[in-house]
Parts: C-alpha cells; sequence; structure tokens
C-alpha cells in the first residue's frame, strides 16, 4: 500500500511536507466549518518550502489533531458542499489516513467512506452490479491500495452473505429492519485490523459501493409506491390520510404529500444532498398502505368535505416546513439537476436515491443515514462512530 504520511523512523520529510500542504486548505476548512478549537499552524499558513524536520513534525501533529475531532458524518457532510475535494484529494486524503498506526473505529468509519465516495466517482457510469467483482473494484481503487493480490480470505466471505441478504429485500423497511444492516456493521467490526488488508479494503469498498445502490432502489421504489398509492386514493375521492406516524397531521392533505415526494424523488437523485428522512419515507409509505386498506373517516383516510377543516395542516411536526427543507434542500444542491456518474448509472438500473439526514433530532440522524458503507448505523452521530 502506498502512503504519503509515512510513520517510519526514517520518514521521506520532503514527501510528508507535500502532502500537509496540499491538505491544509482541506483541513484549515474543515476546522473552520466544524468550529475546531485549534491554533493554527504557522509554517503551513506560511507556505514555507523546505523546512527542517521539526517544522514537518508540527505540520503533522496539526493533521492529526484534526482527525482526532473530525468525526464521519462531518467527513460526509463537508464532501456535499466543498469544491476543495477532488479524487486526487481524496487520494491525499485516504492514504494520509491508512499511514496512521493507532486504529479506531472512527478512523475507520472515515477510510471505509471515503474508498466507497472515491470509487464512486470513478466507475463508469454504465456498471451493473454483476460486473461490480472484486477485480473491478481493485482496479479502481488501485491508486490508494496499489496493486492486490485477489484472493479473498475465507472469513471475508461474510460480507457477500450480507449483499445477498440485502438484495433479496423488497422495500425500504425491509432492508432497514430486517437485521441485514446489522450483519454487515458485525463483519465490519469483527474484521478489526484485518480491515485494513489491501484485499480487505477492496472487499469492504465493494461492499459500501453495492449497498448504497441497493438503498438507492428501494428508496426510489417506495417513492414510487407512495406517489402511486396517492393516486389511487385521489381516483376514489380521498383529499386527506392520517400520517401522524410519519410526523405529520391526522388529515395531510394528499396534494401536500405529492409535492414533498416529488421534491424528495429530485433530491434522492444527487450523490449527497442533505435533508432526506428514510424513516419518515418509511413511515408515509406505510401511512399511505394503511389509508388504501382503510377509507373511514375515523380512520386511515379522511374523505372530502365541503369545508376544509382549518386544523388539518397543523401538526408537531408542520408539514409546511418538511415541504420548505425539502425544496431548500433540493434547490441548494448542485447535483440535483444532473446526478454524479455512479448516480447516472444506478437511476437506469433501476434508479438511485441517496440521503444525508432525516431532518429528527439528533439521536435520530444518523440510525437512517445514508453514506458510503450503508451498514453502518449509530444512535448518536457526535460519537465517531459514522452512519
Amino acid at each position: 500500500m502506498t502512503s504519503s504520511h509515512s510513520e517510519s523512523t526514517t520518514p521521506n520529510l520532503a514527501a510528508i511536507w507535500s502532502t500537509a500542504r496540499r491538505l491544509h486548505p482541506i483541513y484549515s476548512e474543515l476546522a473552520r466549518e466544524f468550529a475546531f478549537d485549534l491554533p493554527g499552524c504557522p509554517a503551513l499558513d506560511a507556505g514555507e518550502e523546505s523546512p527542517g524536520r521539526e517544522t514537518v513534525e508540527q505540520a503533522q501533529q496539526w493533521l492529526n489533531a484534526v482527525d482526532e475531532r473530525l468525526q464521519a458524518h462531518q467527513l460526509r457532510q463537508f464532501l456535499q458542499t466543498s469544491s476543495l475535494v477532488d479524487p486526487s484529494a481524496l487520494v491525499d486524503l485516504l492514504q494520509h489516513l491508512l499511514a496512521k498506526t493507532t486504529r479506531t473505529d472512527a478512523l475507520r468509519d472515515k477510510i471505509d467512506f471515503l474508498l466507497v465516495q472515491y470509487f464512486s466517482q470513478s466507475a463508469p457510469t454504465d456498471v451493473d452490479d454483476d460486473n461490480a467483482d472484486l477485480a473491478f473494484v481493485a482496479h479502481g481503487v488501485e491508486p490508494v491500495v496499489g496493486k492486490v493480490e485477489l484472493k479473498p480470505p475465507v472469513w471475508l466471505n461474510a460480507v457477500d452473505r450480507v449483499l445477498d441478504s440485502a438484495l433479496r429485500c423488497r422495500s425500504l423497511d425491509e432492508l432497514l429492519h430486517g437485521g441485514v444492516l446489522e450483519q454487515g456493521r458485525k463483519a465490519k467490526a469483527q474484521a478489526g485490523d484485518l480491515f485494513y488488508l489491501p484485499i480487505a479494503l477492496v472487499a469492504f469498498t465493494r461492499f459500501g459501493y453495492l449497498m448504497r445502490r441497493v438503498f438507492f432502489r428501494l428508496m426510489l421504489a417506495d417513492l414510487n409506491n407512495i406517489l402511486d398509492g396517492l393516486a389511487e386514493l385521489e381516483a376514489k375521492g380521498i383529499e386527506t390520510i392520517d400520517c401522524r406516524r410519519a410526523q405529520f397531521s391526522a388529515q395531510e392533505p394528499i396534494l401536500r404529500l405529492r409535492m414533498i415526494c416529488q421534491s424528495w424523488k429530485v433530491m434522492f437523485q444527487a450523490e449527497y444532498s442533505s435533508g432526506q428522512p428514510l424513516r419518515m419515507l418509511v413511515d408515509l409509505r406505510a401511512s399511505v398502505d394503511a389509508a388504501l386498506g382503510g377509507g373511514t373517516a375515523t380512520g386511515a383516510a379522511v374523505r372530502k368535505a365541503a369545508v376544509p377543516d382549518a386544523n388539518a395542516t397543523s401538526s408537531s411536526h408542520d408539514s409546511g416546513s418538511v415541504a420548505r427543507h425539502a425544496s431548500a434542500a433540493s434547490a441548494g444542491n448542485s447535483a440535483v439537476a444532473e446526478p454524479s456518474g455512479s448516480v447516472r448509472a444506478a437511476v437506469a438500473s433501476p434508479g438511485h436515491v441517496n440521503n444525508s439526514a432525516n431532518g429528527r433530532g439528533p439521536s435520530d440522524v444518523a440510525e437512517f443515514e445514508v453514506a458510503a458503507a450503508v451498514p453502518d448505523w449509530d444512535a448518536n452521530p457526535h460519537n465517531g462512530s459514522s452512519k
């Protein structure tokens, strides 16, 4: 494996300094955006050309200090909006992180995310799941991990079993609550330091990439089912449905729900757009299904009334604010109009949607957050464990 940040007893100071200078603008922006309480690095700020060993070591310490504070969910958020991190910068970031000898769960999560992000950006747009085998992925991440001998150890078979289970899921609810995600998280945790073997890095990159595609397909399918269900309810003369389980009102207008779903559908085509509620999506589909099976005024569906209920659109989670939030997130994401390469490919077979956060409280955000290594969920997004 190549490394631009050697921790050996005879480090290449020039190479270390060159990488530090390339990472400096990225890390400075990360420290500023997330308000890390850190002083700057004068030598890096000044852009010195050939500093001595002590100065290089100080630069390393500064980068490490940012690394210690930076969590995977923050890195994902940063990549959504920053133009500083192009593919070459991703390689620098990955090689810098992979060179560390102290390995934590937070470090693994960041590397995991960045590898899948790098591969997703470089993969051809027309690749399908069957062609994304180990050899294909190994070639894609070769600039990071080097040449890899494609002889996976037996213990990596567990990753393929999780993928097989995910591919059998027929709804987002089944994927989220059927134990598949827990199996994926367990396989990664049990790998320990073996995760950093080149063949394991390739296998987990493939795993995260294909799991992302499974999520995309299932989320788009759920959105289409919701929209079809809303159309069927309208055809029956039903104007509002009970969507309290999805944080809307007891008499939520179908017209408003359709507008929100269309906004989500646009956002879900973006690689890393924000404010997309997976739990709300699952619960909204359940609400529509219940309305299709119910249809009484006291149950899931409410027939058209001559005089609209003035309180019909108010709830503890105002649906208007959800719609505005969805529209704002959609308008603010430059990737919406033209999804990036990996998303365009998946839209063709059959479609991609994506998510970064669900608009709920802090304890719920990461549990239903789609990221590069999708199976990792965490009830607390601030503890360093991703997804």
